[in-house]
């Protein structure tokens, strides 16, 4: 397997050398070969492992080059904290950042521990490269067109693009690094890596909010870096290991919990997950990676690895609470947003908190569920994101209101967003699916409370996602003309993604059987059968049903421009339903509107209850975990 290391250090690479490149037209093309050779990498990973039979593959013993070198690497980035928070006055998170790293180092010098292996591959490891690599890939080679359009439009905002190309290409080295291993110091290395990394991203535009965001962002993640870092410590000293399965056979008490507690930071989950809303001040390729891709992904990773030692215990209890409580939090908060990007960052902590109740519980049945949520969640709403930024460069705007029947306007952009709205919460895509399978599994756990968050959560799902989906169909003619400035590459992207999202609906029993139930076969050693319906009757019934959404979208449009007729507007018309003319002869403009229930479900109103609650319960549990274990 040597082509491991190349698939780590070829977007490292990247990152080194697309800064230097001035010309924009050639660091374009930099990029789509970088991101073009990462996914073709990633292919060839998988083709190979697919050949030697598919297994668990541990590679590269002891290296204390290596161990050295990430040592360095961890004091590197800990002094690229502490000068910048000197520079902004952000003080506290250089002691969150100093504490782990001399706390790390520390350890390794003192309490050396000899680890078998260092880098693992097995079934979901080899899904979350494919994940990174792909969607990770799609959104660098998105990212050349919306950035020339974004600068267009935000002449405001220096244009650093090679640095943003180049921290995507960092990202993605260090989420397939982390995926890789196995063990803890280097997962603990990777996982700093993208802490400091969606840092610089969020502040990207260097505005006051930006930088603002990116810090909270950064004490957040440090956080949970700390947790992680204890558990590593408390690990090499009790059970003297620092290997993940090790430590999950041997249900170390103490590491799991600590590492649970830094997968919900990562993951965004109440109270953490204000961090993920202001990384929306950043430009759209990153948020589609920090949501999708990458960055929260790693946290709910981590707790499907960590969930047969949660199943049944106190710390399973924590999380799941946590992630249910988070999934209907956030879907409440989601129906009062009319900002399409803030929809989008409320909708993945909903989905995030879902996952992670299914990890919580660790039963088989919710590990189904989990996975096949992350697989759907990367895939539809990269694409989402990625089609919310084409149509702000379009339209100048990503209100809600503002895509009102934006198919007859935008048709190509309106189809795609459609195919992720529907992927995101209709039947019969995996998404609905997942969540039937864990309501299924959350009753047989006896676990009510979450079979309330998760009933009540799916309502709130569907109110928001209807509302969207159907201002973006209805039929409404306006004199205001759009012009489509997405650029064929953003398209490239964009298409990739809705064909991938409709063929993973299409091949849901096999992506069940062939993908999903290995994972569960390799955490458990068992897997039992979650779909009763044969694969053809299955196969049959997506088949009719995947092409439902955008016949439908395609149908509407006809018939508008076919049946289009003027209508009684109290006025007189002035030919588009859109304007009129009142008694004193000016013209008034009329619109419907949605509902968005701010005072009932407002940010302002439900954050701070839901900030003190998720906050009280992991203090409390942790207390009584700790405190009973020690």
């Amino acid at each position: 397997m040597a082509i491991i290391p190349i698939l780590i250090a070829w977007p490292a690479l990247m990152a080194l050398v697309v800064p230097w490149i001035r010309d924009p037209g050639v660091r374009g093309r930099v990029v789509y070969l970088g991101a073009g050779v990462l996914m073709a990498l990633a292919a060839f990973l998988l083709a190979g492992w697919l050949q030697g039979g598919g297994g668990i593959l541990d590679l590269v013993g002891p290296v204390p080059v290596l161990d050295h070198l990430m040592l360095a690497g961890e004091f590197a980035l800990m002094a690229l904290i502490v000068v910048l928070c000197i520079r902004y006055k952000k003080y506290p998170v250089i002691l969150l950042s100093v504490s782990q790293t001399v706390l790390m180092a520390w350890s390794e010098l003192t309490c050396p521990v000899e680890s078998a292996t260092h880098l693992r591959i097995d079934c979901l490891t080899m899904l979350m490269i494919v994940i990174a690599a792909l969607v990770g890939g799609l959104i660098c080679i998105y990212a050349v067109g919306y950035m020339k359009a974004y600068h267009r439009r935000h002449t405001e905002y220096q244009d650093r693009s090679g640095f943003f190309f180049s921290m995507l290409f960092f990202f993605l080295a260090a989420m397939i690094g982390l995926v890789l291993s196995e063990n803890l110091i280097w997962m603990y290395f990777f996982w700093e890596i993208t802490s400091v990394i969606s840092f610089l991203l969020i502040g990207y535009t260097h505005a006051e909010e930006a930088i603002h965001n990116s810090f909270r962002a950064l004490w957040m993640n440090l956080l949970g870096g700390l947790g992680f870092a204890i558990a590593i410590v408390v690990a090499a000293h009790t059970i003297h290991t620092v290997q993940l399965n090790e430590v999950v056979a041997a249900g170390a008490t103490i590491p799991v919990v600590l590492l649970a507690f830094a997968g919900l930071t990562k993951s965004a989950q109440l109270p953490f997950s204000s961090w993920l809303f202001g990384a929306m001040v950043a430009p759209t390729p990153s948020s589609a990676l920090l949501h999708s891709a990458t960055m929260v992904k790693a946290g709910v990773y981590l707790l499907i690895r960590l969930a047969p030692a949660m199943a049944g215990n106190m710390t399973g209890m924590m999380v799941s609470f946590i992630g249910g409580f988070t999934f209907i939090a956030a879907s409440m908060m989601a129906i009062a947003q009319n900002d399409g990007k803030k929809v989008l960052a409320f909708s993945t902590i909903s989905n995030l908190g879902l996952i992670v109740a299914c990890a919580g519980i660790g039963a088989e049945e919710t590990i189904w569920a989990a996975v096949l949520l992350m697989l759907f969640h990367a895939v539809s709403k990269s694409m989402l994101f990625q089609a919310v930024g084409s149509i702000e460069n379009c339209l100048g705007s990503r209100d809600i209101e503002d895509m009102h029947g934006l198919l007859l306007r935008l048709p190509k952009l309106t189809y795609i967003m459609g195919i992720g709205i529907a992927g995101m919460y209709l039947a019969p895509f995996g998404m609905l699916i997942s969540k039937w399978v864990a309501l299924r599994a959350f009753v047989d756990a006896n676990n009510y409370l979450l079979v309330i968050f998760l009933a009540y959560g799916s309502a709130t799902t569907m109110l928001y996602w209807s509302k969207w989906l159907c201002k973006l169909v209805s039929l409404h003619h306006t004199k205001v003309q759009v012009t489509d400035v997405t650029r064929k590459d953003q398209y490239f992207s964009m298409f990739i993604h809705a064909g991938a999202t409709l063929g993973l609906c299409l091949l849901f029993p096999l992506v069940s059987s062939k993908v999903v139930t290995p994972i569960i076969q390799e955490l458990y050693g068992t897997a039992h059968e979650v779909l009763s319906m044969s694969v053809l009757t299955t196969m049959a019934i997506m088949l009719i049903s995947v092409l439902f959404v955008p016949a439908l979208m395609f149908l509407l449009t006809r018939s508008a421009h076919r049946d289009y007729v003027p209508i009684y507007m109290g006025g007189a018309n002035e030919g588009d339903n859109t304007y009129f003319v009142n008694s004193y002869g000016q013209p008034e403009h009329l619109y419907l509107s949605n509902w968005y229930l701010r005072f009932e479900f407002g940010r302002r109103r439900l954050m701070r209850p839901g900030v003190i609650i998720s906050a009280g319960v992991i203090v409390v549990m942790m207390c009584v975990i700790i405190g009973g274990a020690v």
